[in-house]
């Protein structure tokens, strides 16, 4: 069994997204966990940053869908050095413009989650 490098914590808005989707996708999203969970350095094909904004973004393809997590790196200033991300939102990319909503919703979720 793969060593545990990082822990994922998530959010009850990505919970719920997760809980929705259909098996197929949940064993996508489940496959990008694990590597994200066990691996140091990450491939840009699974975790890339989100310009402008201090989080990154999960990322999981099927067919031609593109499927977005927002993921915050809890207790280091970058995704490497981390031990502990936040899942916050998921949705299904559409444009470029989606993002800046997303990231705002996400802003939300993390001021809620310092919060608690």
């Amino acid at each position: 069994m793969d060593e545990q490098i990082r822990e994922i914590i998530y959010s009850e808005a990505y919970e719920t997204y997760y809980n929705g989707l259909n098996e197929r996708l949940q064993e996508k999203y489940d496959y990008v966990e694990h590597i994200i969970k066990t691996q140091r350095i990450v491939n840009s094909k699974f975790i890339k940053k989100i310009e402008g904004s201090d989080f990154y973004e999960a990322r999981i393809s099927v067919g031609s869908n593109e499927y977005r997590t927002v993921v915050f790196a809890v207790d280091a200033g970058n995704f490497v050095e981390c031990s502990q991300v936040l899942f916050l939102n998921s949705f299904l990319k559409k444009d470029k413009k989606q993002y800046k909503k997303e990231v705002r919703f996400a802003e939300k979720l993390i001021e809620n989650y310092l919060e608690d």
